[in-house]
Formats: structure tokens, sequence, C-alpha cells
């Protein structure tokens, strides 16, 4: 709220403030959402026709949805998204969790320079990753396979795994575990009854990324996959290329509500995670 006391100059600032964010809000999203409504057209066009702009009902279609249901190379390719990424998930968020509880122990030697190479795959451009990756699982007889995919995306995911969960662990109280010990659990036990519930909404918050990572992945897609492990972003770069249709454009609309669902749990897991630290 402005303060009754505010002069001119602060009321004139207070409000070009917020246009200007909402300036550069509109510039970030406008992408996205001009794709939504044009994945409804009901000509095979990529703009807006004279019918979509007059509101017309019949310049809307749900066609470009029912050809995803009907054609077998989408279905296909969102069958090879959701396995890849489910497995590759697991894989990252189990990888992540390990290294992050062996990084917050204070008798780690090195933790920077580890901590640095564990999320390097974030911090390398995708393009030089893929090209490594390609020619090390061409070596190993894992490139255009499902499991060198799998392998792939749960690299570049476990870096978000091993950030989210370092995070909660800031502050832990190592104290608990002392406790737990001293009244006969077992490393195993204290972890999973402990340890594991504090650090659970760092997990889940990784183990999230870790999947809108993998599922829409299209660089190292386009090194290690054959025709048999395309991927949805695999087979959008394809139909780009090859035969320019609105079907892309709901697929997109389709990765964006995941997104936002995705998003909107992170920020349920944040506010969960404060509470339960004692923050809010």
């Amino acid at each position: 709220m402005l303060p009754s006391y505010a002069g001119p100059l602060e009321t004139t600032w207070y409000y070009s403030f917020r246009v200007i964010c909402a300036l550069i809000l509109l510039f970030l999203i406008a992408p996205i959402l001009v794709v939504i409504p044009l994945s409804f057209n009901a000509e095979p066009y990529f703009s807006f026709t004279e019918g979509m702009l007059t509101l017309n009902p019949d310049a809307f279609s749900m066609r470009w949805y029912e050809d995803i249901i009907n054609n077998k190379q989408w279905i296909h390719s969102a069958k090879n998204s959701v396995i890849i990424a489910f497995f590759a998930t697991i894989m990252a968020t189990t990888l992540g969790t390990l290294a992050a509880l062996g990084l917050s122990r204070p008798e780690m030697p090195y933790r920077g320079a580890i901590m640095g190479l564990l999320i390097s795959p974030m911090i390398v451009p995708l393009i030089i990753s893929g090209a490594g990756m390609y020619f090390f699982y061409s070596h190993v007889g894992l490139a255009q396979t499902m499991i060198g995919m799998v392998l792939a995306h749960a690299a570049l995911g476990t870096p978000f795994v091993v950030i989210t969960v370092t995070a909660t662990l800031t502050g832990f109280d190592q104290s608990l575990i002392r406790a737990a010990n001293n009244l006969g659990a077992t490393p195993t036990y204290a972890f999973f009854k402990v340890t594991m519930p504090l650090i659970m909404p760092g997990m889940i918050s990784g183990s999230l990324f870790a999947f809108i990572t993998s599922f829409d992945e299209v660089v190292v897609a386009l090194f290690l996959s054959g025709f048999e492990q395309r991927t949805i972003p695999r087979q959008m770069w394809a139909g780009i290329r090859e035969q320019i249709s609105p079907t892309i454009l709901a697929v997109a609309t389709i990765l964006v509500m995941i997104s936002i669902a995705l998003l909107a749990t992170l920020e349920l897991l944040r506010r969960r995670n404060e509470r339960l630290r004692g923050i809010v």
C-alpha cells in the first residue's frame, strides 16, 4: 500500500514501478499467451484468422487436439517421454539425495569442488553435453536406446535434486540424528524416520525439476534418440522441420499446462517446507 504521507515523486515511482513490472511480465509470457489460442485454430495456420479475431465460434476447433490422440507418432512419443522422464527422475532423485547428504556432512573434504562438479550439467551448454554423451554412449553401445536416454536425462536432472536437497539440509539439526541413535535406532531407521521426513519437500521439489527437465529436453534427444526413442520435444522438432502443423501448438499448450501444474506444486511444497522449518 502507498503510505498516506507519500509525495508526488514517491507516488509516481510507485505506479511506474508496477507498470514496468507488468510490461516485463507481459514480454516474458507473451509467446505462451499467443500459442494457447492458436492451438484452437480451425484452419491449418500458425496465425490468427479473421474469424478468430472477431471471436467467431466456427473459427475455433479442437481438431488439433484430436489429431494428437489419433496420430500414432504423437502417442508413441508421449509414452516415451513419460517412461524416460519417470525412470530418469527416480535415478536423479536417488543419486542427488545421496550426494546432498554426503555434502552436508561437515567432515566431507573438498565440498565446494565436488558441488561444482555435480552441478556442472546445469552450467555446461547442452550442445556440448549432448555431443559428449553421444560419443561416449556410442562407444559403449547405449546410443539410440531407452537406457541411454534415461541415463542422459538422469545426469541432467541430478543437479536440481542436489541443489534443492542441499538447501533443505541447511540448518538441519544433527542432534536429532544423535538422539535417535542414543535411543537405539540404526542409521537406516534414523534416516527413514527422522531425516527423510524433514528433507522430503526438497526431494520432491528436486524430483519435479528433474521430471520437467527430462520431459522438455530436446538437445540431448537429438543426439541420442532414434525413431523408436523419439520423445515429444523431439517429435515437435521433427514436425517443424518436416511438416508444419498446428498440432505442434496443441502439444505445446499441453506442455505449458503441465509446467504450470508442476510450478504450482513446487510453490505449495516451498510453503510447506517453510512451515516445517518454522520460518512462517
